[in-house]
């Protein structure tokens, strides 16, 4: 068995053991990635006094770093064509670097806008790459627990960056905080660039051909919509709870970042369960019981006084983070393995928009007007509704339902 692992080339679909190197690398980049946009949620009462925005305000400029996003997300393909996915991964890292440093420079409102978009510009042509790298370099068996390996990083992302945020505040501006996420970015990107492995292929760019086949195929738009809403239960929620636990529930902005942090460390071993179970279950069986839960959760955090808010909080993210290994494992069955970036490409643009731009503006307006609680409400009304459309969803052969039954090569 040794032997025939040293005789497979780079390019090769191997094991998920064989390659655990090259993907925790991509987890190291996807985390550095994660922790430069991040870091704008735990900073945003810091700039809510700085700049005396509303919570309308603030909830638009994580609006403004979704669309940015969304934008480089629907074009990414055309960058990877050109660059190759590797090349884009490192583009992007260099790109999120200079953007950080941008807004830590300007000091009214519409500079820091423009600055949030281009952090969402910049960081949104890594995703594509990175899932169509990690699908060339495991075998289809090992899809989901890889993918599962690398949502790692915005688990991470989501546990550290409040705490390292709150952490490098006590030394440092917030300004000078960026900037130094921005560096560690680039450091990977440039690491990356000269000992990391697979991604040495063009991407495919959107075409009128190739986007048809995509569209006609219904599950892709169910998808799409699972996606809005897997999105706004795990990065929606997470980007409007400081605001919401500092101005609503009157917690000091210290405990609620660390509250909001702490919440997902079971994330972090709850994703590898995910993962199993979209190998081993079926992505359907995944979804609907992980909409479920994470509708009654959100729900939940509008209704719940006092001391019970923190087991929920807990709660809500554990289950809202679940989504992404099956999500994604159905995702990559979508076209040929030269398409999977076309249709990630398509869907995440409108996922990210609607689910980290649209749900956090929505919940701000929400709080805006007296009640965050509202806002989180509503979210988890759809929640609930999305897990009953779950099973209208068909999927190809590879992601059958039944138990035990791997993804078809």
């Amino acid at each position: 068995m040794k032997a025939s692992n040293e005789l497979r080339g780079d390019n090769e679909p191997a094991s998920l053991r064989s390659r655990m190197g090259p993907l925790l690398f991509l987890v190291g980049i996807f985390f550095s990635n994660i922790l430069a946009r991040f870091a704008l949620t735990p900073m945003m009462p810091v700039l809510e006094r700085e700049l005396q925005l509303g919570h309308d305000e603030a909830g638009s400029l994580v609006f403004t770093l979704s669309l940015g996003y969304s934008l480089l997300l629907l074009g990414s393909g055309f960058i990877s064509r050109r660059l190759t996915h590797k090349g884009t991964i490192v583009a992007s890292c260099g790109a999120v670097c200079g953007a950080a440093t941008l807004v830590a420079s300007s000091h009214s409102l519409w500079g820091i806008r423009i600055g949030f978009f281009l952090v969402g510009m910049a960081a949104g042509v890594y995703l594509p790459s990175a899932i169509a790298t990690i699908t060339e370099l495991v075998t289809s068996k090992d899809w989901g627990k890889a993918i599962a390996l690398h949502e790692l990083a915005p688990n991470l992302g989501f546990v550290l960056s409040p705490l390292v945020v709150e952490m490098l505040l006590r030394w440092m501006t917030w300004r000078q905080s960026l900037i130094l996420f921005g560096v560690l970015c680039l450091g990977m990107g440039l690491v990356f660039l000269r000992f990391g492995k697979g991604g040495n292929f063009p991407g495919e760019a959107p075409n009128i051909g190739t986007v048809r086949v995509i569209f006609s195929d219904r599950s892709f738009w169910i998808i799409m919509i699972l996606f809005c809403l897997g999105i706004g239960a795990s990065f929606g929620v997470y980007s409007m709870l400081p605001l919401y636990l500092v101005a609503e529930k009157e917690v000091e902005r210290t405990w609620a970042n660390t509250w909001v942090g702490l919440s997902r460390v079971p994330t972090l071993v709850m994703v590898f369960a995910a993962g199993w179970a979209a190998d081993h279950l079926g992505p359907k069986r995944t979804m609907r019981g992980v909409f479920f839960l994470s509708g009654v959760s959100t729900v939940l955090l509008s209704l719940v006084p006092g001391s019970w808010f923190v087991p929920v909080v807990f709660l809500q993210c554990l289950c809202a983070t679940s989504f992404f290994p099956a999500g994604f494992a159905a995702l990559s069955r979508i076209g040929s393995p030269r398409t999977k970036n076309v249709a990630l490409s398509l869907t995440m643009p409108i996922s990210i928009l609607v689910g980290a731009g649209m749900v956090p503006a929505g919940i701000g307006i929400a709080g805006q007007w007296g009640s965050f609680g509202a806002g989180f409400a509503a979210l988890g009304a759809l929640l609930l509704m999305a897990a009953f459309a779950v099973p209208y969803m068909e999927l190809s052969e590879g992601c059958s339902e039944s138990r035990g039954s791997p993804p078809a090569a």
